[in-house]
Formats: C-alpha cells, structure tokens, sequence
C-alpha cells in the first residue's frame, strides 16, 4: 500500500537486504511511500489487536505468515508491527503506550531508524536490485535467507528482539526457501520473523506448518473509497468511490489506478469493446494504440493493461452466474456474453493475459499488443 507525502528533504536508503529505496519522487516532486515508511493501515484492527494481545501475553509466535491478496495492507501490517515490537517490546515500555493498536508516530526514533536502514535490530529482505538495469531481481537468493540466520543468531543491540520482514516470501527461490526453512526450525530466542505472502499455496508446506498464519481480508469500498478521498483530495467522492469498485479492496491498486488515470481508462477501453461485433473503428483503434505506445506512456499503459484485463476478468466471472460490479455496464455486458458465451470469453482472457503480462518482460510493441488484444476479443464474438 503506498500513499502521497510532501518531498522529504534526505532520501532515505534502503534498509538491509532491500536494496531498494523506500519511497520515490514523482515528476510534481510528491514522494511515493511504501510499506516501510507508510504510518497509516487501514481496515484490519482485529489483525492488529491479535499481534499484540500475543506480544503482550507473552505467546508471540517465532514466524508468522501474512496472507491475503495484494495491495490490501500485508506488508503495511509487518512493517508496523516490526516497529511496535522494536519501540514497545518490552512490558515497561508498553505500560507507558496509550495506543491500542501498533501506530507508531513517524518522528519515534525506532521509526526513523527503521525507515532509514539504521536500526540495528531490523532486517528487511526483498528482491535486490539489479545494477546493470536498475529493476528488481526476479527472485530473493540464498544468500539473503543466510543473511538473515546470521542476523538472528546476534543477541538484540538495542532492546529485547530482533525482527526481520520478508516482502515478499513468494518472491524465495527453491535454495532460499530451503534456507529459511532452517532458520523457522531452530529460532533463536526473542526472535521473530515476519513473512509476507500474496500466494501462500506456492510456498512449501513445511515453511507453512512452522508459521502462525495471519489472513488479511479487503477492506470494504466504502474504507478504500475514504482512503482514496483523502489521498487524492482533486478527485471527487464518485471518482473515489469507482476506483474503490474497481480495486476491491486493494487500497494499493487503487492508489496506482489513481495516479495512472484508470478511470478515464476505464471508460476508453469500454467504449472500444461497446463497439463490437460491427467492428472496431481502425482509425480510432490504430490512434489509441499509437497513443499508449508513445515516449513516456508507460504508466498509461499500464493503466490500460489493468483496466482490460480487469473487464475480461470481470466479464467471465459474470458468464459464470457471479456478479457484475455495478461500475460496468450491465446491457454492455450481457450483450458481450450473448455474443461469445463463456468459454470463448474465457479463451479471450487467458490469450490477452498472457500478452499483456509478456509485453515488459519481453519488451514487446506496445503498439501491436493492444491492436492484438482487442483483436482477439474482436475474432471471439465474430467466430
């Protein structure tokens, strides 16, 4: 989950194994913050109060699993709960915290340290990043994990525990996961480990066992939607509350969309598919396309690729008797589904997913994959 602050005046650096900074300056100078420098989350008290009733009753377990899908706050949630646990680990100096939840105020010494990297009892691993590129690194290596067993095996510099976040655990290879899995079957005391997951299931079951599991659930829209307002006072409370819809509780994607203009995104690429079955205008299609292809565009295509590929989504799932969110046209819709019918559509879906996912990877036209996506969706209803 990320949100919008002033321009800080230092830049901080990344903490650890992060290798990555902890927030970027947009073109208007606004800085973008992630997990580990946001104070705010919102939408998981109960999350909250289970971390801490188990911290102040003493049975705070080793490891735990943060899981959920993304952009929900999992992240947020560990990196909160690792400054609680840094700033009130103790019994003395929880007794002085009027808090009932893990906020932590951004001018805390224990924040500040955290956030710049400096806090001596805090390990943050994430995909490094690649020097020859500037990108993150596929994947989170061993030597990283080993990293962290080294780390914990130190006795705590400068309270009672020593806290390490991994953003995200999906992220390990098969070396590093193994590694971690020695590290979950012999902690050292006052240790604690905080994993994030979007996709629990591909971890390995014995990773899983030794976890206490901590499943995070979408905020509601009307949670997001207020986030959103006040995130983006220029936009009005229908705006917030379309985006809210469209990101179902994912309060990050729905900052993302925000900021890359999805709805007005939205509304294109509903009114190119509004034009099928009697064709796509070429003139129409070919300048979009061009558009989004364009020097700079990236994040408008980005916005694009979300968008279609969340009307497909939502369009199968429809076809499937599941519900259509009220943000999409309904007699758009059904006449589609009419048209094609499930398995075609979820034909069409798969086949631009893939495209869509291949186009960074493999550094495709950007132009020739949104003439291709709405190509295949335009064979699909003439077939």
């Amino acid at each position: 989950m990320r949100r919008r602050v002033p321009p800080a005046g230092r830049r901080p650096e990344a903490q650890r194994q992060g290798d990555e900074p902890v927030s970027d300056a947009d073109d208007d100078g606004a800085v973008l913050l992630g997990p580990r420098a946001n104070p705010d989350l919102i939408g998981h008290p109960e999350a909250e109060a289970g971390l801490r009733g188990a911290l102040e009753a003493g049975r705070l377990a080793h490891a735990w699993l943060i899981t959920g899908p993304k952009g929900i706050g999992k992240a947020t949630l560990a990196h909160r709960f690792a400054r609680y646990v840094l700033a009130h680990g103790t019994a003395a100096a929880r007794a002085v915290d009027g808090d009932p939840g893990l906020y932590l105020d951004p001018g805390h010494p224990v924040f500040r340290r955290t956030l710049a990297g400096s806090h001596a009892d805090l390990m943050v691993v994430e995909r490094a990043i690649d020097e020859k590129t500037g990108r993150r690194k596929g994947q989170i290596t061993v030597d990283a994990i080993r990293a962290v067993k080294s780390f914990l095996g130190l006795t705590a510099g400068e309270g009672a525990w020593r806290v390490v976040v991994i953003d995200s655990a999906d992220d390990m290879n098969r070396n590093a996961a193994n590694a971690l899995l020695k590290v979950l079957e012999e902690p050292p005391p006052q240790a604690l480990v905080l994993l994030v997951s979007h996709n629990p299931g591909g971890l390995l079951p014995t990773i899983r066992s030794r976890c206490r599991r901590l499943t995070l659930r979408p905020p509601s829209v009307e949670a997001v939607a207020g986030l959103i307002a006040s995130r983006c006072p220029d936009l009005s409370a229908d705006e917030a509350a379309r985006l809210a819809e469209v990101a179902e509780g994912s309060i990050g994607y729905a900052l993302e969309l925000a900021e890359q203009g999805g709805l007005a995104m939205l509304d294109e690429v509903s009114a190119l598919l509004a034009r099928l079955p009697d064709g796509l205008p070429a003139k129409d299609l070919h300048d979009f396309a061009t558009r989004l292809a364009g020097a700079g565009k990236e994040a408008e295509f980005e916005a694009f690729a979300k968008t279609l590929r969340w009307w497909l989504e939502r369009l199968v799932i429809a076809e499937g008797g599941g519900p259509l969110p009220g943000i999409l046209d309904a007699a758009l819709a059904a006449r589609l589904g009419a048209m094609a019918g499930l398995d075609r559509w979820l034909e069409v879906w798969e086949k631009v997913s893939r495209l869509l996912t291949a186009t960074t990877a493999a550094n495709l036209d950007r132009k020739q994959v949104v003439l291709n996506a709405f190509i295949t969706a335009e064979t699909a209803v003439r077939r």
